[in-house]
């Protein structure tokens, strides 16, 4: 029996083990939201069902080398085929999360059993105190591997289908080459070696068709046609066409419609740049798409305008996908327009030049880290860089689906020093929706609307203002870093609607 093949074996194994456990976590997030749950219920189901598996261990008498073949084999399997199988459970049943955590349930078992199983078969072989060492050393290592090459490699590389069933393939071939290594403790091991050949195979064949059952996943997840797929370190892009036009989608949440985005964006961008002092210097934070930046350029007083977003595949995207370049006036690959790709925390920190309009387009707070933006901390940098009679918006979610959540952005912005003016603004595909415009003091009007808006008139942004009483203002805590109160309050007010 190789030793040293057998440490290698549980490198392999240990990071297999942690890839299923991130695949499973990042799909929950993907599909469900709120990353920090979604990944501290997994994490520690998973940890519990290990907890499980080593429990299990000790009633297995007779066979270990073949029980641990097997193991190996079912990780596979399970393993493997986890994520195509959760992205069709979500598209196609009611049953996600049951799905979800049965997964982990079944994979942490599974993965408990392979260690203690490996040390019994072990302990004749290396003295006890050595080999507990090296298998935790080599188990260790295998998590590192896997923590650190999962976000910058395999999600961005392969994408979460390949990258399961790359895994699951990699766990069918440590069980098959298992049986030679333990081939003289083994009662049957020509049985095996079928056994793992034939699901190396179905893996191997289910990674060719990769992208295809992707393409088939994600087609049922989406209502349309769907039109471009890419993954990038920060998200999954999906572009759909169907009867009305074409939507983006992030991580599985609308960001636009093409039939009504100038909705959202008209309310977004013009309220702020028609009560501007100057509106020479435009930053626009978020906002990848183009379309903000769009807007800004209808006014010719504008002589710049800076667009920071995190995602170098989202505006790559929106400068060279001609569908939404013509979409967005191809704004990206104007002179005037420069695009950064930076966290906006760490762009409005580490500047010192101000701005007089800026336009904050971030997505909702679905999670911690999205919520981090709509802090007092982030909003004090932007007061800092807002020129003196500057002014900026907010997009701040529904206050119809989400109404102590809006308010909360208001309550927010306020506490951080500004002046604030609350609006909304109906957009079919995402209901009424909801803005805050904010000023170091209330600005006047300076500057008529731009010809050709679809949406807004004179009369209608007088209008924005108005609130009926099912989404006026509701008392709420100020959202700041160490609580990120806003992030529980957008969890439970869109639970209720979904």
């Amino acid at each position: 029996m190789n030793k040293t093949l057998l440490f290698v074996t549980v490198l392999v194994i240990a990071t297999c083990g942690l890839i299923y456990e991130l695949i499973v976590g990042a799909l929950a997030s993907y599909l469900l939201g709120d990353s920090i749950t979604q990944f501290s219920t997994v994490i520690g189901g998973y940890l519990f069902a290990m907890g499980i598996g080593s429990y299990l261990s000790r009633f297995l008498e007779k066979g270990l080398a073949q029980r641990f073949v097997e193991v190996e084999l079912g990780v596979a399997l399970v393993g493997g085929f986890c994520a195509p199988v959760l992205f069709l459970t979500f598209a196609m049943t009611d049953v996600f999360r049951v799905a979800v955590y049965g997964s982990v349930l079944v994979i942490g078992t599974l993965v408990g059993l392979e260690i203690p199983l490996l040390l019994r078969i072990l302990k004749d072989q290396v003295k006890f105190k050595d080999l507990v060492s090296q298998v935790l050393t080599f188990d260790y290592l295998g998590a590192l591997f896997a923590s650190v090459c999962f976000p910058l490699f395999f999600v961005p590389k392969l994408g979460l289908v390949r990258t399961s069933l790359l895994f699951g393939l990699l766990n069918a071939l440590v069980g098959l080459w298992s049986t030679w290594l333990l081939g003289p403790v083994l009662a049957h091991p020509t049985r095996l070696r079928v056994k793992a050949v034939a699901l190396s195979l179905l893996l191997l064949v289910a990674l060719a068709l990769g992208d295809r059952l992707t393409a088939f996943s994600e087609e049922n997840l989406y209502a349309d046609e769907v039109v471009h797929t890419s993954t990038s370190p920060y998200q999954r892009i999906v572009l759909t066409r169907g009867k009305r036009g074409f939507s983006l989608f992030l991580n599985g949440n609308l960001q636009f419609a093409s039939v009504d985005e100038y909705r959202y964006h008209e309310s977004l961008v013009h309220p702020a740049m028609v009560r501007g002092g100057s509106v020479e210097r435009v930053l626009i934070l978020g906002g990848g798409d183009g379309l903000a930046a769009r807007e800004a350029l209808r006014y010719p007083e504008v002589q710049s305008v800076t667009l920071v977003d995190l995602d170098p595949a989202i505006t790559g995207l929106a400068t060279r996908y001609e569908e939404l370049a013509r979409l967005n006036h191809h704004a990206l690959s104007h002179p005037k327009v420069r695009v950064i790709n930076t966290d906006a925390m760490k762009f409005l920190a580490e500047g010192e030049a101000l701005f007089d309009v800026v336009i904050v387009d971030f997505p909702d707070p679905n999670n911690f880290s999205l919520g981090k933006l709509y802090t007092t901390g982030f909003y004090k940098l932007l007061k800092r860089r807002l020129a003196k009679d500057g002014v900026a918006v907010v997009q701040s979610t529904s206050p119809l689906y989400a109404r102590r959540s809006f308010w909360c952005v208001n309550t927010t912005l306020k506490a951080a020093g500004f002046w604030t003016e609350p609006y909304h603004a109906l957009v079919p595909s995402f209901g009424e929706w909801g803005y805050v415009m904010v000023a170091h003091e209330a600005p006047p009007r300076r500057r008529p609307l731009p010809e050709g808006l679809l949406f807004l008139d004179d009369g209608t942004l007088e209008g924005l203002t108005r609130f009926p009483p099912d989404m006026g203002p509701l008392p709420a805590e100020v959202n700041r870093l160490n609580n990120q109160v806003l992030v529980h309050y957008y969890e439970e007010e869109w639970r209720r609607w979904n």
